[in-house]
């Protein structure tokens, strides 16, 4: 049994005639008969009560066309779906972040592409227990917001905006009394950082282990706003981005310092398996991503500006 002699017996069955079914098939009268004939000897059985006026199928010719309404169907819904698939219209976006003060602006983000894009599945979840890019390579994920890009040709990084990360301080700390804060200031501070290992985070990777600084006590938290409010009850300082604590130095909460003279800036970005990142829908929630962080977040600049 093949799918197409389905399709013949579907196409018999609205035509009412085999002669008109030909035609709707693009085959000669021959070519459909012999199909026909193929089948009935295959079950060694006729499909029709012959010379019969109009055309009525046997007890063998409508239990095919019953699998033929049954699959039929399935089949066509498949092959749409999978056109939809294959136009970049329509699939998978699991999101995982790694940078856990990202919610502010993903947010926004997703709620924004899912008016646009409604056919595309998404998800969203924080790194804890796993490595984001390996999932990423293996199809478990699809889009990983990091701001730690490795050197792996398998994964495309676009770049989203540029960030200057920044010291906050109880209003009356001491070290306000300095315009910039230097490593060797954190040897005597309780640091409250994001429960992230410390080789993904720049204040560690790029500005205390170059210079041989280990704080006296380090703390971990998994929301801004729990670190922000430590901070705000003397309970130790913290590095975030500074567009994560705009709103609560402005609030007068926390106060905020640069990291060094030239200030510690990083890149965020979005990577995706290379394979995907011309699907326009990959594409659209880039482009989303970069719009709504830009209207949405203060003190971030475009990744072609300087920091």
């Amino acid at each position: 049994m093949d799918i197409r002699h389905l399709k013949t017996l579907r196409m018999i069955r609205e035509c009412g005639n085999m002669a008109a079914a030909a035609k709707r098939l693009h085959l000669t009268q021959s070519a459909l008969s012999h199909q026909l004939k193929a089948i009935e000897n295959q079950y060694d059985s006729e499909l029709f009560a012959r010379k019969s006026r109009p055309l009525q199928f046997t007890a063998l010719g409508r239990r095919l066309l019953a699998l033929a309404d049954e699959i039929l169907p399935r089949i066509e819904l498949a092959d749409k779906d999978i056109a939809r698939i294959l136009s970049g219209n329509t699939g998978r976006l699991h999101i995982v972040i790694e940078c856990h003060s990202c919610f502010d602006w993903l947010m926004p983000t997703m709620d924004q592409y899912r008016d646009a894009w409604p056919d595309v599945e998404m998800d969203l979840s924080l790194v804890s227990s796993f490595e984001p890019l390996p999932a990423l390579l293996n199809g478990d994920i699809d889009l990983v917001i990091t701001s730690d890009p490795d050197s792996n040709t398998d994964i495309a990084y676009f770049p989203l905006f540029r960030y200057q990360s920044v010291v906050i301080l109880n209003k009356k700390h001491p070290l306000l009394e300095k315009d910039v804060i230097e490593p060797p200031d954190f040897r005597d501070q309780t640091l409250i950082s994001y429960p992230v290992d410390r080789r993904r985070l720049d204040i560690f990777s790029r500005f205390l282990m170059p210079a041989a600084v280990e704080p006296e006590e380090i703390r971990h938290a998994e929301l801004t706003s729990m670190i922000v409010q430590l901070v705000a009850n003397r309970r130790g300082i913290s590095v975030l981005p500074s567009w994560a604590v705009s709103r609560y130095v402005e609030e007068n909460t926390v106060q905020a310092r640069p990291l060094g003279q030239d200030g510690l800036w990083g890149t965020l970005y979005a990577a995706v398996r290379n394979e995907q990142k011309e699907l326009p829908y990959i594409k659209a929630f880039l482009a989303c991503a970069k719009n709504t962080s830009a209207q949405s977040l203060d003190a971030i600049l475009d990744c072609e500006e300087q920091g």
